[in-house]
């Protein structure tokens, strides 16, 4: 089932301004802003890797394979949940908080083109924020944690060496409640999921609740282009 309509979004609908909706553009939502953060004192030795894979969660999966997915290098950003068992991956299930499980998004990248330091920077300043606990904007509940979950002992070298380097620099004005943990499985969300973003921009039908990710979606996908030019697929 879809994600539940936000209040917000009820109100809008019941107020007769879908046209608002359909209208706001990304220039628009660039006027919340996003972090601005310094790029992380240690990185991964790319010289020989063709291919690497991560898993972040950070809040509605949505918005955050939208952002990894328009970044250059990155071949694969899929919906999905880690945390839980194999039992439980459903997004009915997951959304009881129950389960274990976060909504997650499985990068798959080259390291040649895009660093894992460069996908962090990016997850802590416009893919989420980091300084919600078991809360992203609207979405509460511990499957909306911020949590990575490496697949290498250098990523999480380097994951937990950025939070410290964050954390002491103070660039945050609540403390980094953000996980770092070994990843167990990934399971692919169901196919309504992947690429949702992309559907509400296309006014495609797959798209049941436009308002929510013109709120809290297109804007990431807005500071993403104002923050990292260089790293967007066809950028400079």
């Amino acid at each position: 089932m879809p994600r539940p309509m936000t209040s917000y979004t009820k109100i809008l609908r019941t107020a007769g301004l879908a046209s608002l909706i359909a209208g706001f553009t990304l220039s628009a939502a660039a006027t919340l802003g996003a972090a601005s953060l310094p790029g992380p004192a240690l990185d991964e030795n790319r010289s020989e890797k063709k291919s690497e894979t991560v898993v972040v969660a950070g809040g509605c999966f949505w918005g955050v394979q939208a952002v990894f997915d328009a970044v250059k290098g990155v071949s694969s950003a899929v919906s999905g949940y880690s945390g839980g068992s194999k039992a439980n991956a459903q997004y009915e299930i997951v959304s009881t908080g129950t389960t274990g499980h976060a909504e997650s998004v499985q990068i798959t990248y080259d390291p040649s083109q895009v660093s894992f330091g460069q996908l962090l920077k990016i997850y802590f300043s416009v893919a989420h924020d980091p300084t919600e606990l078991n809360r992203q904007g609207p979405d509460e509940g511990t499957q909306y944690r911020s949590e990575i979950f490496y697949t290498t002992d250098e990523q999480k070298r380097i994951a937990e060496a950025y939070i410290q380097q964050l954390s002491a620099a103070k660039v945050f004005r609540k403390p980094i409640v953000t996980k770092v943990a070994p990843l167990q499985a990934f399971y692919k969300a169901e196919d309504y999921h992947q690429d949702y973003v992309h559907h509400c921009q296309q006014n495609s039908p797959l798209c049941t609740n436009k308002g929510y990710v013109v709120y809290n979606d297109l804007p990431k996908l807005t500071n993403l282009h104002a923050e990292f030019p260089e790293l967007l697929k066809g950028g400079k």
